[in-house]
């Protein structure tokens, strides 16, 4: 019997499957105990600011989602290499379990991002250079569910899905640069941001966080909350897909096998 690599022993179904049981309850306590930390330190700790008031707390709801919204992506796209590049049927996996709860985020950063940026612009949503690119990638996200859908064939689907996720990759930079702007001296690239709205970056910045550690603290607590949580529901929406898929070849293999029987009491 030839002996299994461990790129295959990481990828193995059957193994993640015996390894998630083990580590989904304990990722999900830490992620509920830290959402219940944060949302503590953001509603009752943190702040009130003194020109946004209250609306400040949309924040730490919105930064996180924003930033969850992007990481998913990331994650779809670098699995949807390695199942085309290593043909990893867990990479597959992987990236459709992804594509949900990244849009889910997404869609949350854009609800969040209108209520806060209505007392603070006087409207609900304007067609500036961030919003946009992030309203493109929900629109990607929806995108990557539907073409997933509407193919029979998973094999051609998770193919398609995972070429056009990779191509759709190139908004995150745009979303960067929509605010930040691009500079690489060594390269003699400067890229300047977009007309937006949006407030540049206060907390990953290279001459350190903008923004007092009475709002910070709560909202890195609520950031690494939030990452915990994606991560449960990813591994969750993982295992549910691989039950899925046994349960079909299952199904298949029985539909087989009884026309199979059929065909030879015919004979």
């Amino acid at each position: 019997m030839k002996k299994q690599s461990l790129i295959q022993k990481l990828t193995s179904p059957t193994i993640f499957m015996d390894t998630s049981k083990t580590i989904l309850p304990v990722l999900s306590f830490l992620a509920t105990g830290m959402l219940l930390v944060g949302m503590y330190l953001a509603l009752f700790v943190a702040p009130v600011d003194y020109q946004q008031g209250h609306t400040v707390k949309i924040m730490f709801l919105h930064v996180p989602s924003a930033w969850l919204g992007m990481m998913g992506y990331a994650l779809i796209a670098i699995s949807s290499f390695g199942y085309l590049v290593f043909r990893h049927p867990l990479a597959d996996v992987s990236a459709r379990s992804a594509a949900l709860i990244g849009a889910a985020f997404t869609l949350l950063a854009l609800i969040t991002g209108g209520l806060w940026g209505k007392p603070m612009w006087g409207t609900y949503w304007v067609w500036d250079a961030r919003l946009t690119s992030v309203l493109i990638l929900f629109f990607l996200y929806l995108g990557l569910i539907a073409l997933r859908s509407a193919i029979e064939d998973e094999c051609l689907a998770s193919k398609q899905t995972a070429i056009m996720a990779i191509i759709g990759v190139v908004i995150l930079p745009f979303i960067k640069i929509s605010v930040e702007g691009l500079s690489v001296p060594w390269l003699g690239i400067t890229l300047p941001s977009w007309n937006t709205l949006h407030q540049p970056p206060s907390v990953l910045r290279s001459d350190g966080p903008s923004i007092h550690s009475s709002i910070l603290i709560p909202l890195l607590v609520n950031a690494l909350a939030f990452t915990l949580l994606f991560f449960a529901m990813h591994m969750k929406a993982m295992r549910n897909e691989i039950k899925r898929r046994k349960i079909k070849s299952l199904a298949i293999a029985e539909i087989e096998r009884t026309r199979s029987q059929g065909t030879a009491a015919e004979e």
